[in-house]
């Protein structure tokens, strides 16, 4: 195997299996220093497409890649109406197979007076 070519894999590892670099603003209820990424996986994607920015975004997808993000997503039980957009735009994915959009579509308004 070529150095250069082993340097540039070893490279894609070490950068893939760091953990993701997200503001603690985003986990003000938790302790953020004994957050386990792989153990609570959901809630962490959840919480970061929920209140988190585009780089916080990006960290999530490049730590988890974007099938574990989009089978998270998709299985949301609450996001802004806003960040669903903004994930079936990133994974371009029918708004119809998001549960949370779907569960806000059956709702109807609360009491009509």
């Amino acid at each position: 195997m070529n150095l250069s070519v082993f340097a540039t894999l070893w490279q894609k590892i070490f950068y893939t299996m760091q953990k993701p670099l997200l503001h603690k603003r985003l986990f003000w209820d938790t302790d953020f220093d004994t957050i386990d990424y792989d153990k609570s996986y959901q809630s962490v994607i959840e919480r970061v497409f929920e209140r988190g920015d585009v780089e916080d975004i990006r960290q999530v997808r490049r730590y988890y890649g974007d099938e574990k993000v989009k089978q998270a997503l998709t299985n949301v039980k609450y996001l802004p109406e806003v960040k669903v957009y903004l994930a079936a735009g990133i994974y371009d994915i029918p708004l119809s197979d998001f549960k949370c959009y779907t569960q806000i579509q059956s709702i109807q308004e609360l009491w009509p007076y």
